[in-house]
């Protein structure tokens, strides 16, 4: 718990930081005077002082927040010398410039952390697909276990070349939420004859972008060899004589391909009337090739009646080392960028359309969760999940919510189209309004994150 609050905290001290320097770095630039650069909010813990800038930087008690402020006529009086700096009286170009410095930042970020994830390298599940769920989209567009995607496309773009598993999830992902069919090129595992597959994803009814969503394609996970893990003691498998490490060949004279095959297979083995069924399982174990007799038991799953045999199945995918050149991976770092802006813009509209789920919003404890998780998981999936949170943290703030600088933004819209600002009055109202509807998303947020937590 201590690890996920530290790791949730730095990474938020990391964003806000670095939102807050593009406000204060492109008022800088721009010659407008920053009375204050502070990393959180309340009481100060730590303080200095820059003569050359007439710029206080402070960390303050907490930490979820920042702010820069800038000399302002509106704030108090200010001294005649100093009046060409203030930001008030700053054209509207420049004003303009300094809000979206904010949000600017934090896309530059996630560049430069998806450019060094890219130019070093990760080792990534490769995509090699396991056997898809009975009855689902991909098994009935001709998805077979062992297949390995090459490339995907989706509305008429060229085709992408799929090097990972994660690169094939979020092919899934984007076409299945923009109710496009998803065209993809696939060879079996050995390299053999390609052959080209259309995932009618189009009629699928996409609004979640969760476990459900990929549930409903069919396609869960990468391969899985049929390896046995754990076997529980007094269970249908050890009582076969079934051994950690041994490897599925056959079922009842049908190879198994992966795990995900021998667990359905497994879960299917109940006759009418309850009655269990013996299967022959042709296993090699350490390279001894034996047939064993195994009587799975029934267990109610769900108001299901399935098969289970007491013994874990599966064994870790196989991986790629997925790493560009310097160009290269920067192109992509930018294209990553603007896909996940992109895709969390279409997310958010279609939740104000009423086409997606509110479930799909996501609070401080669900962040605080992938914060701990990936930085466990070492410092690539802490980089990158510090990008997606950066894109994200964006996005958000070009909403345009008069509290945020997107809201800004639309006053300076306005103040270009009319010649003249907002009055008073009006931003005053605008900004509660602004402000209620940002407590009720922060609100629901907060709800599925518990909801989440509890379930």
């Amino acid at each position: 718990m201590l690890f996920t609050i530290a790791s949730f905290l730095f990474a938020i001290a990391i964003l806000v930081a670095v939102h807050e320097f593009g406000h204060f770095a492109t008022a800088v630039a721009l010659r407008v005077k920053v009375l204050r650069f502070s990393i959180g909010f309340g009481p100060r813990l730590l303080t200095w002082h820059s003569n050359r800038l007439g710029t206080e930087f402070a960390i303050s008690l907490l930490p979820l927040g920042g702010y820069v402020k800038f000399l302002d006529e509106r704030d108090g009086p200010v001294e005649a010398a100093d009046r060409p700096f203030a930001f008030n009286g700053q054209p509207l170009k420049v004003r303009a410039a300094i809000v979206a410095g904010g949000p600017t930042a934090n896309f530059l970020l996630a560049i430069v952390l998806y450019a060094c994830v890219n130019w070093v390298g990760t080792l990534q599940s490769s995509p090699l697909l396991e056997t898809p769920l009975t009855g689902s989209v991909a098994e009935r567009a001709g998805i077979r276990g062992g297949d390995l995607v090459v490339a995907g496309s989706s509305n008429g773009q060229d085709p992408v070349e799929t090097q990972s598993f994660e690169d094939f999830r979020w092919l899934l992902m984007r076409s299945a939420l923009d109710h496009q069919d998803l065209k993809l090129l696939v060879t079996d595992s050995g390299g053999g004859s390609h052959r080209q597959l259309v995932l009618p994803l189009a009629a699928l009814d996409a609004r979640d972008a969760d476990t459900a969503l990929f549930r409903k394609i069919g396609v869960m996970a990468p391969l899985s060899a049929a390896r046995l893990g754990a076997v529980a003691a007094g269970g249908a498998a050890e009582e076969a004589g079934l051994k950690a490490g041994d490897l599925v060949l056959q079922v009842d004279g049908v190879g198994i391909v992966d795990a995900a095959q021998l667990r359905e297979i497994i879960r299917n083995a109940v006759n009418a009337g309850d009655a269990r069924v013996v299967q022959s399982w042709r296993i090699n174990r350490s390279g001894a090739i034996s047939t064993l007799s195994v009587l799975p038991r029934i267990e109610s799953s769900q108001g299901m009646k399935l098969g289970r045999v007491g013994a874990y199945i599966g064994a870790p995918p196989g991986t790629v080392m997925v790493r560009y050149g310097i160009v290269d991976g920067l192109t992509r770092a930018v294209t990553r960028t603007w896909e996940v802006s992109v895709l969390s813009l279409q997310m958010i509209g279609k939740i104000v359309m009423g086409e997606a789920s509110l479930k799909n919003l996501s609070g401080p404890i669900t962040i605080a969760d992938y914060a701990g998780q990936s930085a466990s998981l070492g410092a690539v999936p802490f980089v990158v999940f510090l990008a997606l949170i950066s894109v994200s943290l964006g996005v958000l703030n070009l909403l345009p919510l008069p509290v945020l600088d997107g809201g800004h933004l639309m006053y300076y819209l306005w103040e270009s189209l009319t010649g003249k600002p907002v009055s008073e009055s009006w931003m005053e109202q605008l900004q509660k309004v602004g402000l209620v509807v940002l407590l009720m998303m922060m609100s629901v947020a907060v709800f599925n994150d518990v909801t989440r937590l509890l379930g």
